[in-house]
């Protein structure tokens, strides 16, 4: 019965974690690409809503984690939970690096940009275009990942 119970929130967890990255990437990031606002502006508030969907994202992470531990601890360790626990840290990574390197840097780079004249201001646009490009292929790899993750959690009582 508890294993059971372990089981479900595991799998829960890892399906609410896939469904908060598909939903951020593909409606709340194309809701911002429709509004009127400078990329200055966008960025800004991609920014805030990033770092509050962190808080969230971050709490549900780690439950997904230490719920993966204990659904293996309780039903008996094997190759797909070790698949999982290594995906799990890369998921650790690429949120970190998601949130403290891309994050910040394309807040600063939009702030420079504001205060920057005509010409340099257009360096700096082209530099941001790049990192966000970057930002949205490690988003990509992210979804993939995730969704692995979900994979291996619903497979390991099957």
């Amino acid at each position: 019965m508890l294993i059971g119970i372990f089981h479900v929130a595991h799998v829960v967890l890892a399906g609410v974690w896939l469904g908060g990255l598909v939903f951020t990437t593909a409606v709340v990031s194309p809701a911002f690409g429709a509004m009127k606002w400078s990329e200055a502006e966008r960025v800004a508030v991609r920014s805030a809503v990033g770092r509050q969907y962190a808080r969230v994202g971050s709490v549900n992470l780690i439950l997904l984690a230490l719920f993966a531990v204990l659904d293996g601890a309780l039903g008996g360790f094997g190759a797909r939970f070790y698949a999982e626990y290594a995906l799990l840290l890369l998921l650790f990574g690429l949120a970190a690096a998601h949130g403290a390197y891309f994050g910040g840097r394309l807040s600063q780079l939009a702030r420079t940009e504001r205060e920057a004249s005509i010409e340099e201001a257009r360096t700096l646009a082209e530099r941001r275009r790049s990192l966000q490009r970057i930002s949205l292929r490690v988003s990509y790899l992210n979804l993939l990942v995730s969704a692995v993750v979900l994979v291996l959690a619903i497979g390991t009582r099957a």
